[in-house]
């Protein structure tokens, strides 16, 4: 295994730190309320970063989405490249690609996913056939929602999940509040017409895919917790000498440390493997375990270490702490993945048995 970025993906790492630094600032986050900033949006689909996630592969996303949490820039860059762009290309029909990928390539159309399938929507096909179908039920809250287009909801069928396409204005998007500042949304389907996406095995590819890269945004989230924390205490006096001079400042910072690359690390397995066409799903589960377990304590420690100004609602690091938390639980938390994860080891079906 070869985590090294290749040269295209560590030019599109290093663009999207840039345009992540430059227009995500504490100050224009603070004037968002809880809104997608469309500035940062239209910068990221003209530098084509969204686009070159075809040619980077899911390791390029992580890269990217890394810069992307060290700032808690609020654009929907993960959820639309996983349940839009990745998942068409792989999954898509050629019409579908042809119809959904330019959009998507360019920012003008955003997709998000309706996940993981533990969402009560039946599903009926009144013309009798597999390709098109009708949707009902209600999934309480999709992240992005209210700015996405195109939503890829996860359905419970008798035996397996399938995935099918609907068009958000097809459908019924009620908002919602998280603890994080996404701008979420309660989605209502009732006959909502729907096109089906991918085959057998489709399902497990894109929440494998989603899995990892929200492990790379959470890895991000908390580096740049941790980067707070250590310019915080290395400037904050007390008795006439820094925070970070004491031991057990340092211990907390040390710790907090391992787990980002914990966090990291397994990350960067999971989409190289995905990449490289290798067994990738207890992979994922992994790295989503680490983003749970470890990703709450780092920003726990963030926050801890800033004393006082860490119980400050409208401090920068506190904005961490709700996209960690929130992150924490998504897609399933420590011990809901731990247990997908044993599933898959009993049956054989992790490492170089499981199917790519």
């Amino acid at each position: 295994m070869d985590f090294t970025p290749t040269p295209e993906q560590e030019a599109a790492r290093e663009l999207a730190a840039r345009i992540f630094g430059d227009l995500s600032t504490p100050e224009r986050l603070a004037g968002l309320d809880g809104g997608t900033d469309a500035e940062l949006w239209k910068a990221l689909g003209t530098a084509g970063l969204a686009a070159a996630v075809e040619e980077t592969g899911l390791l390029g996303l992580v890269l990217m989405l890394e810069e992307q949490g060290r700032t808690t820039a609020q654009v929907p860059f993960a959820a639309s490249c996983v349940y839009g762009l990745l998942a068409v290309a792989a999954h898509g029909t050629a019409e579908q690609r042809e119809r959904l990928l330019p959009g998507l390539r360019d920012g003008s159309a955003v997709a998000t996913g309706a996940f993981p399938g533990r969402t009560g929507i039946m599903v009926s096909a009144p013309d009798g056939g597999s390709a098109r179908a009708e949707l009902t039920g209600v999934v309480p809250w999709v992240p992005w929602l209210r700015d996405a287009g195109q939503v890829l909801v996860a359905v419970r069928e008798k035996v397996a999940h399938s995935l099918w396409m609907v068009r958000a204005a097809d459908a019924r998007c009620e908002p919602v509040e998280l603890t994080a500042p996404w701008s979420a949304g309660r989605l209502v389907l009732d006959g909502t017409p729907a096109e089906r996406i991918g085959g057998p095995g489709a399902y497990e590819d894109v929440l494998a895919a989603a899995r990892t890269a929200f492990a790379g945004l959470q890895a991000g989230v908390c580096a740049g917790s941790l980067a707070r924390a250590v310019e915080y205490t290395n400037q904050r006096e007390q008795f006439g000498r820094p925070l970070a001079a004491k031991q057990g400042v340092q211990l907390r910072a040390a710790e907090a440390h391992m787990d980002v690359e914990a966090i990291r690390v397994t990350a960067y397995e999971a989409a190289w493997r995905r990449d490289a066409g290798l067994g990738h799903r207890s992979h994922a589960l992994t790295a989503a375990w680490w983003a749970s377990e470890a990703g709450k304590r780092v920003v726990h420690t963030g926050q801890h270490l800033h004393g006082g100004m860490g119980a400050d609602l409208d401090h920068p690091v506190h904005r961490h702490f709700l996209w960690g938390r929130q992150l924490d639980g998504y897609l399933g938390c420590g011990s809901e993945v731990l247990e997908e994860l044993g599933e898959l080891i009993a049956a054989g079906a992790h490492e170089g048995g499981e199917s790519a």
